[in-house]
């Protein structure tokens, strides 16, 4: 999915055009999906893809919605950033390239000791009804 700068301007707010296109960061604990806890599907704020399924949501403490596993992973591309004299791991939207967050592996009481750090502005929330 392509756009040019004007039109991902044009579609997102300024906070998800800072996050997803110019690789910003939220402030902790200011997300509107922080403390989301329905059921359902996180989806990319810029084009809709599904990433991650909220029974994989954990609270890491850390100020931003945390996940040990991505729903496809297909959904998303992780790349090394060095940025800000850290080595960490980028995750990104594959069909958009809207920066999503980090990856650490720090989450030792999770399923996969995985952490996906994800700006909650990034997402979007598909709660799931109740007859599925």
């Amino acid at each position: 999915m392509q756009l040019s700068d004007e039109e991902w301007k044009k579609k997102l707010t300024p906070e998800q055009y800072a996050v997803l296109r110019e690789k910003g960061t939220e402030a902790p604990g200011s997300g509107k999906l922080l403390h989301n806890n329905d059921k359902g599907d996180y989806t990319c704020a810029a084009c809709g893809s599904v990433l991650f399924d909220a029974r994989t949501k954990f609270d890491s403490g850390s100020g931003w919605p945390s996940f040990y596993d991505v729903k496809n992973s297909e959904a998303v591309t992780m790349t090394d950033d060095s940025s800000l004299g850290m080595e960490r791991v980028e995750v990104t939207c594959t069909t958009c390239g809207g920066h999503l967050g980090h990856l650490f592996n720090d989450a030792h009481d999770q399923p996969t000791g995985q952490r996906f750090c994800i700006n909650s502005c990034a997402l979007e929330f598909k709660k799931m009804s109740e007859n599925e």
